[in-house]
C-alpha cells in the first residue's frame, strides 16, 4: 500500500474497483442473510456501487455526478438491516479483496474504511 495514494488508485483505479465489485457481489448472492436484500437482476446495483465505491475510494465522482449526493443511510432505510447483516457484507467484502489479490495492509485499511458505513446502515435490532 502506498500511502501517499488514494485508495482508488492503490486498488488499481477504475479497473480495481471493477474487479472489486465483480468478485463482490456472486458473494453476496450467495449469502443467504444478504442476497434476499437485492434484486435478481443485480448489474444495476453494481452499477452504482461501482459509481460509489470509485468516489468514496477518492477516484472520480461518478455516483454523485449521475445520481447527485450519495446520501447512503437515506437510500437503505427501507431494507432492514441488522448488525448481523452489516457484518456479513464486509466478509463478502474481504473474501473480494482476497480475491483480487489486494495485500493484507490495504485490505484490512479499506474493510477499516468500509466499516463505518457498514453499520452506519444498520436500522433494525436484532431479533
Amino acid at each position: 500500500m502506498n500511502p501517499h495514494l488514494s485508495i482508488y488508485d492503490n486498488l488499481g483505479g477504475a479497473e480495481g474497483i471493477r474487479s472489486l465489485v465483480e468478485a463482490f457481489y456472486p458473494r453476496v448472492q450467495q449469502n443467504e442473510l444478504l442476497a434476499p436484500l437485492f434484486p435478481e437482476d443485480i448489474e444495476p446495483v453494481m452499477e452504482k456501487q461501482y459509481m460509489f465505491l470509485s468516489q468514496f475510494f477518492g477516484g472520480p465522482a461518478l455516483f454523485s455526478e449521475a445520481y447527485g449526493h450519495p446520501m447512503m443511510r437515506a437510500r437503505h432505510l427501507r431494507f432492514p438491516i441488522t448488525e448481523r447483516h452489516a457484518e456479513e457484507w464486509l466478509r463478502c467484502m474481504e473474501g473480494a479483496l482476497m480475491e483480487i489479490g489486494v495485500d493484507d495492509e490495504l485490505r484490512e485499511f479499506v474493510l477499516q474504511r468500509l466499516s463505518g458505513p457498514a453499520h452506519h446502515f444498520v436500522n433494525t435490532p436484532l431479533d
